[in-house]
């Protein structure tokens, strides 16, 4: 007796096909599971077996042989259990063999995709059903509560419903940017990190509101475009942070204690898994107390943010996982918090400052576009009446200014070029070419400050990005002597100081 069952392996957010094939035949009583399975797939004896004795189908005395192909390729994970329980179900007749040649046995909106492109429908549990169903339209999806209701559906005494794809409703009551008192600086530069996908840091003392400032980014974001939607969906299913298969259009936006470990971080582990800057693919990853980090931690992201991909290497095999994201940081200035303060003396001494911003790296500052000094707020604010504009106006001219930069890049053929922070290379001099003028500026300060040519290339792409704000065609000087403000060496100069 012999089945066979199709489903998948995950290599990063890609699926690759695995057959399931189930042999019982004649011999002492045995099942084995072969094709490098790790220990959580081996241990599926166990729960298969105590699966089907539960529905009261009980495996034959014979020798049971299950082959997970192809051989080379490691098997991990639970997600293995179903497969494997069809396929035996199938190979000691439980319903017709050929039933589940149409199918790919197995959960989640990676292997809906993947099933798709092979041609088949899906089968999944009942818990996955709503996001499988945004893989396309017209696949065939059967997500039973249980494996009886399977058996009956192929038997034709029940009929499974094709499961609905569900929508998460946006959050309300976010953090509005009308409850910020003063900041008018650190507004401005937010919407323009918004606007563009920049990199953002920003440095004060305890207290101006650095943190309100990044929990009301998410605010003035546009919604994610459907085929962003697809992309943030699959890495949050493979992580199994899709709340009841429910999709979402808002930008991830992911805040990981100081205290997160390389692995939390940038992905790994004996499995690996995505880290939070994968978790934040086309939305903001937000660390604050930047210092606190662990220098080597911080320093890995160094290639996710310039490549916009994480990658897992391992002696076996290489996973990578999309990681576009945009960076935006806090910090104090020193340890104490108020270095640079008329008449305060540090209790560290004249270097606490210099030690404190030592752990953060050159080559990481360097790929941080907006760099600014968000000073402590007076009392006049405070006291204020009312705070400044809302986010709802500020979005609107972010989402207006993202879908101008998307129509230029669509119309240039510049493949997976979403916004001005995308650009590299001769696209990037193609589109942020300035007028003589700001070419001029453009030349002096790259001197005067030492722009390295990855700084003299950010400035381009945020000059460019306040040229789209300003509804204008061709980047002029005064956005690039704005952009060059925000490039001022924020940290250079408190220690100047």
């Amino acid at each position: 007796m012999y089945a066979q069952v199709t489903t998948v392996a995950f290599d990063g957010i890609e699926a690759r096909a695995v057959e399931v094939q189930v042999q019982i035949a004649s011999g002492l009583p045995a099942f084995t599971i072969v094709g490098l399975p790790d220990k959580a797939v081996a241990e599926s004896r166990e729960r298969v077996r105590g699966a089907l004795t539960a529905i009261g189908l009980a495996l034959p005395p014979k020798r049971i042989t299950v082959n997970l192909a192809p051989a080379d390729l490691p098997k991990e994970g639970s997600h293995y259990d179903l497969p494997i329980a069809l396929g035996l179900m199938a190979a000691a007749g439980a319903f017709p063999p050929d039933a589940l040649e149409a199918y790919c046995v197995v959960g989640g909106l990676p292997a809906a995709i993947a099933a798709n492109a092979l041609e088949k429908g899906l089968i999944c549990p009942e818990s996955c059903g709503s996001e499988a169903a945004w893989a396309s339209e017209d696949m065939a999806i059967l997500a039973p509560g249980n494996i009886l209701a399977l058996v009956n559906h192929f038997k034709g005494l029940q009929t499974l419903e094709r499961p609905e794809p569900k929508v998460r409703e946006r959050a309300k009551n976010l953090p509005d940017l009308a409850e910020l008192r003063g900041q008018e600086s650190a507004r401005r530069a937010l919407e323009i990190a918004a606007a563009g996908g920049h990199n953002l840091l920003m440095v004060g003392p305890p207290g101006a509101g650095k943190s309100m400032l990044a929990q009301r980014l998410p605010s003035i974001l546009p919604p994610l475009e459907p085929e962003e939607l697809l992309e943030v969906s699959m890495i949050h299913s493979l992580a199994g942070e899709l709340s009841g298969g429910r999709i979402g259009r808002e930008r991830p936006f992911r805040a990981p204690h100081h205290s997160a470990s390389m692995a939390a971080l940038v992905g790994g582990g004996t499995r690996p898994r995505p880290g939070e800057v994968a978790l934040a693919h086309l939305g903001v990853l937000f660390l604050d107390e930047l210092p606190e980090f662990t220098p080597q931690v911080l320093d890995a992201l160094r290639q996710p943010l310039e490549s916009g991909e994480t990658v897992i290497a391992r002696a076996n095999h290489r996973i990578a996982y999309p990681s576009r994201v945009q960076l935006v940081t806090a910090m104090n200035p020193c340890r104490c918090g108020r270095a640079g303060e008329p008449g305060f003396a540090c209790r560290q001494g004249k270097n606490c400052m210099e030690r404190y911003q030592s752990r953060i790296s050159g080559p990481l500052l360097d790929r941080i576009d907006l760099q600014i000094e968000v000073p402590a707020v007076s009392a006049t604010d405070l006291m204020a009446r009312s705070g400044g504009e809302p986010s709802a106006a500020v979005r609107e001219r972010v989402t207006v200014a993202r879908a101008r930069q998307l129509e230029r890049y669509r119309g240039l053929g510049a493949e997976g070029v979403r916004c001005n922070s995308d650009t590299s290379g001769d696209l990037l001099e193609a589109v942020a070419a300035t007028d003589d003028a700001g070419a001029q500026l453009l030349r002096q300060a790259a001197d005067s400050l030492r722009l390295t040519a990855r700084g003299y290339h950010r400035t381009l792409k945020v000059a460019r990005t306040l040229a789209d704000l300003d509804g204008e065609e061709s980047v002029r000087r005064n956005h690039v002597a704005e952009a060059l403000s925000y490039r001022g060496e924020t940290l250079r100069r408190q220690a100047a100081a």
